[in-house]
């Protein structure tokens, strides 16, 4: 299931970068996203994230948990900046680097940022293309138009997302044609085609039924070997299922984050017990 490119290849889908030009392998221990006392206001008023700090390591899930309106899907979409599309949203205080680069330094660019640093979204929301297309989408606007390399990297996108067998006869089919389940590994495999460092994951499975939720439950498990997963969820078994890590998020504070076992079944703060034994939510 693994996405096994050439050192060509790879070569040929890097674009130069802060967050690539000195870069070395990451190794276990190593840091990928720190978050330094983060403060994040979408009207330069009111933080809706106040003084959060975490350190999340490589290949590994780490799970943002919370009731509504607690900051978490605000600090996944900080670390790509998505936020910078909200007209006065921005951090008040505080530095978020990945792979040690500050990336709300003026001189990062956002778009080659989320090069780096794939989303797939809460509401699959594949492109009113082909499937063959919807994969090859990332690499086509990096500029590769070799047919071969385009071939096996949609092969074997659609082969880690678990899509390739159930699709590869009707690659030039819609992929609006799919299943929900099936446009949400579409969404996946069209992500992970241009080779991102970091995946974040917005309630992926919430739309879905349960077979197909489960079915990206798998997919995350087997991800996580090539990604750094971030996922927010509402559903605390998929978390205990898929994380190996997890956050508890309470009106904008990062009340505690540890190893998931831990977080379920001997929390250290009474207000993620409460949180997590349905005292409230």
């Amino acid at each position: 299931m693994n996405v096994t490119m050439s050192e060509t290849q790879m070569d040929t889908l890097k674009p130069e970068s802060e967050l690539t030009s000195n870069a070395r392998p990451v190794e276990a221990g190593d840091v990928v996203i720190e978050i330094d006392d983060v403060n994040f206001s979408y009207d330069g008023n009111k933080d809706v994230l106040r003084d959060v700090s975490m350190n999340i390591a490589p290949n590994e899930v780490t799970a943002f948990i919370g009731p509504s309106g607690c900051g978490k899907t605000t600090l996944l979409r900080c670390l790509n900046r998505m936020n910078d599309l909200i007209p006065g949203a921005g951090l008040t205080k505080g530095a978020i680097r990945i792979l040690d680069t500050n990336i709300y330094d003026p001189a990062v660019d956002s778009i080659e940022l989320r090069k780096h640093v794939g989303m797939v979204f809460q509401k699959y929301n594949p492109f009113p293309k082909s499937i063959y297309e919807n994969v090859a989408y990332g690499l086509r606007i990096q500029g590769i138009r070799n047919k071969a390399m385009l071939d096996e990297v949609v092969r074997e996108s659609l082969t880690a997302a678990g899509l390739w067998e159930e699709v590869k006869d009707r690659l030039d089919s819609s992929g609006l044609g799919l299943s929900g389940g099936q446009q949400q590994r579409l969404c996946i495999a069209r992500t992970i085609a241009v080779q991102p460092k970091i995946i974040l994951m917005d309630e992926p499975c919430s739309a879905l039924d349960p077979i197909s939720t489960a079915r990206i439950e798998d997919l995350i498990t087997q991800l996580k070997t090539q990604f750094t997963i971030v996922i927010v969820t509402h559903n605390m078994q998929q978390a205990t299922r898929v994380s190996d890590k997890t956050a508890f998020f309470y009106l904008g504070e990062l009340i505690e984050m540890a190893d998931t076992t831990k977080i379920f079944s001997n929390p250290s703060m009474r207000q993620t017990e409460d949180y997590i034994s349905g005292r409230f939510g």
